[in-house]
């Protein structure tokens, strides 16, 4: 009886070392955020820079944390928005001033917590979060997107301005023929 629990522990090992290979985890590319100022930077001083993309949060939004998980964590909106995007991560009840084209953006307290001027700015006003910002190279706003976006919409709508896409054609238009180049699991 020892024997045969030998010969299958013996059998088993190269097939469990096989198995692994083969259903090894593909490894997520990890999204560099930078600061509103590194992004400035950047786009003033490189010969092509990049757009910008802002995800402006609260430490304390459920739903910003799960985008951050679901949605800035799946490997291939990672690797498009890393490719073709400055990311910044806004805090938008940071208290830190930030200084942007001449003008002082400061945090404002307002109630229990307050909010950033900055960020006020950015969302036009319209303080809700999750919100993200896609920023053309001259940090010009292109769009505003509020709440949670699943990856694979979230996909679509940074290809959309991330390809000027939004130059060419109606997002209606965009939206019915774009095929998103990866499987969207159970949006």
């Amino acid at each position: 009886m020892n024997f045969s629990k030998h010969i299958i522990c013996i059998i088993s090992i190269p097939f469990l070392i096989l198995l692994g290979s083969w259903t090894s985890v593909e490894k997520v590319e990890a999204i560099s955020w930078i600061t509103w100022e590194e992004a400035v930077e950047l786009t003033s001083n490189e010969a092509h820079p990049k757009k910008v993309f802002v995800d402006v949060y609260t430490d304390w939004c459920g739903w910003c944390k799960v985008m951050d998980k679901k949605t800035f964590n799946h490997s291939e909106v990672a690797k498009y928005m890393s490719e073709n995007f400055y990311m910044v991560k806004l805090d938008a009840e940071q208290k830190e001033d930030i200084i942007y084209k001449g003008s002082t953006f400061k945090f404002i307290p307002q109630g229990k917590r307050g909010y950033h001027q900055l960020a006020a700015t950015l969302l036009q006003g319209k303080l809700s979060f999750p919100t993200t910002v896609f920023l053309d190279e001259k940090m010009s706003i292109m769009t505003i997107l509020p709440g949670f976006q699943k990856p694979g919409f979230f996909y679509k709508v940074a290809n959309y301005f991330g390809e000027d896409n939004h130059k060419k054609q109606k997002w209606e238009e965009f939206e019915k023929s774009y095929e998103i180049p990866f499987v969207v699991e159970s949006e």
